[in-house]
């Protein structure tokens, strides 16, 4: 049953509140973020925010978790093609984990990434919120293509979960240093260049016995 022109209304308002209660406390950290800020930014009245949330804390971990669930379901949507991998599988490895690194080191993931750490102390249960939707899952979504791809003699992938999980290193892993801990922006170019050498050693790790 379609949502009706209220409750749609009242849904779009929240998502507005979590987007721009994302954008402040990302830009002034936790302690210097206001409400009436986040009204702000959302587009709506300061007695509106309290319609949908008790207090700024409940909305700090509402928003961090509604943002850590929208960057999961991007990194999922960009595993899609593994499913269909055509003649090239390297070459659909290295698109996929191309666009893995971009969702990875893009403005939203980074701000994450720093609130989390930054807030960890005062909100413990944050890194639970963001973890359900963190590297965990993104590693369980890349399991099941690799274990198809297994399965049809593409990979040579005993243990697909642990194979994800390397994969899901070799792409992270140097990206820390790079982006100077999510302070530089990377350019795509080298994005690529790290995808392609994280690619050609899982190949080699992973790939079918010739």
């Amino acid at each position: 049953m379609a949502a009706t022109p209220t409750a749609r209304g009242r849904i779009d308002k929240r998502q507005a509140i979590l987007d721009g209660a994302f954008a402040v406390f990302a830009r002034k950290g936790y302690t210097d973020a206001c409400v009436q800020d986040i009204a702000t930014e959302a587009g709506v009245a300061k007695p509106t925010v309290y319609n949908h949330f008790a207090d700024k804390a409940a909305l700090f971990r509402s928003a961090l978790e509604a943002t850590a669930q929208a960057k999961l379901a991007e990194r999922v949507a960009a595993m899609e093609p593994l499913y269909d991998p055509g003649d090239d599988l390297p070459g659909t490895l290295e698109n996929v984990g191309h666009q893995l690194l971009r969702a990875h080191g893009d403005s939203t993931s980074c701000a994450l990434r720093r609130l989390l750490y930054a807030e960890v102390t005062r909100f413990p249960e944050a890194l639970d919120l963001v973890s359900a939707s963190g590297p965990h899952r993104v590693v369980h979504a890349l399991t099941d293509p690799l274990g198809r791809l297994t399965l049809a003699g593409r990979l040579n992938a005993r243990d697909p979960a642990r194979a994800a999980e390397h994969l899901m290193a070799l792409l992270n892993g140097p990206m820390e240093a790079r982006s100077r801990m999510g302070t530089r922006t990377v350019a795509d170019e080298e994005l690529r260049e790290v995808a392609t050498a994280a690619v050609a050693t899982f190949v080699l790790a992973y790939g079918p016995a010739t």
